[in-house]
């Protein structure tokens, strides 16, 4: 884990054991990207909510269930640790993918 203590209480994820977990069972996943990155390819089975828009911690907590674990995903990792944060607050279990899509890619 990285020396922030704030970040030590976000569990984080490799994208190669991800895959592993997506192998097993229906794992809830949220691609925090823009409209744009995700046409660019995303997860199979993710929900999608914008980093960036205003209502991102609303239109995140309707479409997802609190009581399941969540990954999150974005382009590189750094989006997807501060929604973790936030989603956190709000009661959710929350798990960061870290490297993003981007070390998704480089991986599958």
């Amino acid at each position: 884990m990285g020396s922030c203590t704030s970040q030590e209480k976000i569990k984080t994820i490799a994208p190669k054991d991800l895959k592993v977990l997506l192998a097993k069972k229906n794992v809830q996943i949220l691609d925090v990207r823009t409209s744009e990155e995700i046409a660019q390819g995303t997860l199979k089975n993710a929900k999608f909510a914008n980093y960036f828009d205003v209502n991102f911690t609303e239109n995140a907590s309707t479409k997802l269930n609190k009581s399941k674990p969540v990954y999150i995903l974005c382009r590189s990792g750094n989006r997807s640790l501060k929604a973790c944060k936030i989603l956190k607050e709000k009661g959710f279990d929350v798990i960061n993918i870290s490297g993003g899509i981007n070390q998704w890619k480089k991986e599958n």
